[in-house]
């Protein structure tokens, strides 16, 4: 007699999916990556200087000084331009020779326009001058 054949029956492969191996590798490469991640930092080591600054008084309302594209200038809320601008800054240092000036120009003025408008800021009397910019996102 032959080998023992079961009737009807006919061996097919198997479809489903081991998955424990599959889950065992995930977790292998999740630990090796979270423990190698720390070290894949990039940069320069460097020692940042302590300081501690004061908070501006929040009843000091600082002058805004706005540079638009097209070369306007404006004061706060009165348009004009360097001569118009030299006027005002000069008024306003006399009612206050302490107050802050914040510079606002657009980035296509040219360079040597917001330099002549510092100037004029500097020629009124006014020492407190900071420019108002936005700051650029970090990419690693």
């Amino acid at each position: 007699m032959g080998p023992i054949q079961s009737r009807g029956h006919k061996r097919r492969p198997m479809a489903d999916i081991n998955v424990t191996p599959l889950v065992d590798v995930m977790l292998v490469l999740l630990i090796i990556f979270m423990i190698t991640a720390p070290m894949m930092t990039q940069g320069l080591e460097v020692s940042l200087p302590e300081t501690t600054g004061k908070a501006l008084r929040q009843d000091d309302k600082p002058i805004v000084v706005t540079i638009k594209q097209d070369g306007a200038i404006g004061i706060d809320k009165i348009k004009g331009n360097r001569a118009i601008l030299r006027q005002e800054l000069t008024k306003l240092f006399k009612a206050d020779p302490g107050k802050t000036i914040l510079l606002k120009a657009d980035k296509k003025v040219a360079y040597g326009e917001v330099v002549a408008v510092m100037a004029d800021i500097k020629d009124a009397g006014f020492d407190n001058l900071g420019m108002v910019t936005i700051p650029v996102e970090k990419r690693r």
